[in-house]
């Protein structure tokens, strides 16, 4: 059932579909090494080719999700100029194109140039982190490499979709797909309050997480 409601916004289903413009556009950017990085986390509300991607707040629906879609942490619009959107791992690999034109989506190799040029995984979390907006203690974070890494948090493809870590965590998508499980999953780069370390791990194309582009 498609409604529009009173704000303009097309309702499908449990899915938003809303008119809104990237504010954060144009991206600053920043030279690591070779690489060309956006500053901040992505907040597009289409794909590249203009489609609209669904934003999802329903938690039930958010963890029914085979397709693209994005939410703000908490549901909270304020979240989206801070942290960005969050989008699960199907809006990532869509072929449409998240990143917009002249960027894209990193690959596992690419998030491992980064890390190793930075001194390799013990200690690039550190050169990435902001010095703001991280929960105490922020271990090593000096942002040395202008990357300004923010804890954007997550939501979970279980439990009901639930937001969590916002301000002790940030998670970023890569375009890898993740091949030790059998459930749709990619490789992803975190960096935690605690540590200095930049982790690479493995997520559910279901949860939620931020997205920061290369230029290509």
């Amino acid at each position: 059932v498609t409604v529009k409601d009173a704000q303009g916004c097309t309702h499908i289903g449990s899915a938003i579909v809303s008119t809104c413009n990237d504010t954060t556009a144009p991206y600053p950017t920043v030279t690591i090494g070779s690489q060309v990085w956006m500053q901040k986390n992505l907040n597009v509300c289409k794909y590249r080719n203009g489609d609209e991607i669904p934003q999802v707040q329903d938690p039930i629906a958010w963890v029914e999700l085979t397709t693209g879609a994005w939410c703000y942490y908490e549901n909270n619009t304020a979240n989206g100029p801070i942290y960005g959107k969050l989008y699960n791992g199907y809006a990532v690999n869509d072929p449409r194109g998240l990143a917009p034109l002249g960027y894209h989506v990193p690959s596992d190799d690419e998030w491992n140039t980064l890390v190793s040029f930075l001194g390799g995984e013990s200690v690039a979390g550190g050169e990435m982190k902001a010095t703001t907006l991280w929960s105490v203690p922020n271990t090593g974070a000096t942002n040395s490499s202008g990357f300004t890494g923010l804890p954007g948090g997550g939501r979970t493809n279980y439990v009901y979709g639930v937001f969590y870590d916002v301000g002790n965590k940030g998670n970023w998508w890569s375009s890898s797909n993740y091949l030790n499980i059998n459930v749709p999953s990619s490789y992803t780069r975190n960096l935690n309050s605690n540590t200095a370390a930049a982790y690479r791990s493995g997520n559910y194309m279901l949860n939620g997480l931020s997205v920061r582009c290369l230029k290509d």
